[in-house]
């Protein structure tokens, strides 16, 4: 099959494809038409069917697989399908590991990077509510391990919940060693910990939407409450302790208008916080300019509120 990573302006396509989203749209004519997102497993493309009662055009549903027929353009810079032709497959037609996305990182190398660093930590209290968590809580790991970091935005792939917990934890540990006053233990434990509310916020692939928990709490209280579940079972674990480590994940989203429900009051949560925003902004800039055609400026993006351009060094 094409890949959608390896679109090109000008392509035909005739393969099958995840329908990630479908939504009816109104042009300022007043004509209808499909505002589809095709997944396969290197990424998305934008998707459009102008006729949606065409007779090329059958019924089909977001997670379904479709035989798609089109024509890969260009629009402000990025991929756009214009879709012909669309049918629904059926059962045993397709190869679900070709449509989910998938972090291009080993997961199993991931992991294991992830168990040395829980490795280093000194302190007994956080090390052995790490290992609760990521040695001994089985489903919780095969959770963890599958789940994506985001329905959209950045890291929303197979993996995406690991690749960034492990980037986050990685930009915290260069900074504890930058700056002496900060308490490594405290802040590697947060940073491991900070996302594990997205195992419950989000249902896994191909879903990869909010569950009815994960839009009422939001995984910010989620973890917090995780964290406070394992602690509770470790004998003696200091109250005192408990409470920065939650105060870290409250406060990482660093602002009220973020969702965060606490702001930074500890310099581990002002540490945690900038590492998270650090590494989900350089996640989002890279997946937006994965998909454009060329170098240079690339349109208004709404995320970063700029114009935005893609550097070319010759």
């Amino acid at each position: 099959m094409k890949f959608i990573k390896d679109f090109k302006p000008g392509d035909r396509i005739a393969d099958i494809y995840m329908c990630k989203h479908k939504q009816s749209a109104t042009t300022k004519n007043g004509k209808e038409y499909f505002s589809v997102i095709l997944q396969d497993k290197t990424g998305t493309v934008d998707a459009k069917i102008w006729e949606p009662a065409g007779a090329g055009i059958e019924e089909f549903e977001a997670t379904d697989c479709i035989d798609v027929f089109g024509e890969v353009t260009s629009f402000n810079g990025a991929l756009q399908v214009n879709i012909k032709r669309a049918r629904k497959c059926r059962e045993g037609e397709t190869d679900l590991s070709n449509y989910l996305p998938v972090s291009s990182k080993d997961n199993d190398e991931m992991y294991r990077q992830l168990l040395g660093i829980i490795g280093t930590i000194s302190n007994p209290y956080l090390k052995k509510l790490l290992e609760e968590f990521f040695v001994h809580d089985t489903a919780f790991i095969e959770l963890f391990r599958k789940s994506s970091a985001a329905k959209t935005v950045h890291h929303g792939f197979i993996g995406g919940l690991l690749e960034h917990t492990l980037s986050v934890t990685r930009l915290c540990d260069y900074m504890a060693g930058a700056y002496p006053m900060l308490k490594r233990d405290l802040l590697l434990t947060a940073a491991i910990c900070h996302d594990i509310g997205k195992t419950r916020e989000l249902a896994l692939f191909p879903i990869n939407d909010y569950t009815d928990e994960g839009q009422f709490l939001g995984h910010i209280v989620m973890g917090c409450e995780m964290v406070g579940e394992k602690a509770r079972n470790i004998e003696g674990f200091p109250e005192l302790l408990k409470q920065q480590l939650q105060h870290c994940i409250l406060a990482h989203h660093g602002e009220f208008e973020y969702g965060s429900p606490k702001k930074p009051a500890i310099m581990e949560a002002v540490a945690l916080n900038l590492a998270d925003n650090t590494d989900a902004k350089m996640e989002t800039f890279t997946e937006i300019l994965s998909n454009t055609v060329n170098p240079g400026w690339q349109g208004f993006n709404k995320f970063f509120e700029s114009n935005i351009y893609q550097t070319k060094i010759d």
